[in-house]
């Protein structure tokens, strides 16, 4: 297994940050196998979705009416409302298994990998990309 961290940075605001031309070449000229995609980080998902169209941001709205960042949360360090990014991971795992065709990403055709990360007292964040050879 062929293993790699690369740093990303989310910023202080919640985002969703596309991570697919990353993703792309690690795996190129890789052949077939998996691609396993990981945030090592508690506060922070992977998801596969449509971006540049809104989605991103519907993304992004629909966790703030789900997981609201009030003062509901018993999690309570960091700023207000913290305690929701812990729930996030419940919601947006932290990971994703891709197949590679070829040394190519086989996702379908408006899909990409994307990094949600609503904990904005962490501006950068590591993703793991491990590549497991058929």
């Amino acid at each position: 297994m062929r293993s790699e961290v690369i740093t990303v940075r989310t910023g202080s605001r919640p985002t969703v940050r596309d991570i697919t031309s990353e993703a792309e070449r690690f795996v190129s000229g890789q052949g077939d196998g998996l691609l396993h995609v990981f945030v090592p980080h508690a506060t922070a998902g992977v998801a596969i979705i449509e971006t540049g169209s809104g989605s991103d941001e519907d993304l992004l709205t629909a966790l703030d009416d789900l997981l609201p960042a009030d003062d509901r949360w018993r999690h309570r360090h960091g700023a207000p409302g913290h305690g929701r990014d812990h729930v996030l991971p419940a919601f947006v795992p932290p990971y994703a298994m891709l197949p590679v065709l070829g040394g190519r990403l086989a996702l379908g055709t408006w899909q990409s990998i994307c990094l949600v990360d609503t904990n904005g007292d962490n501006p950068t964040r590591e993703v793991r990309f491990s590549f497991l050879p058929g």
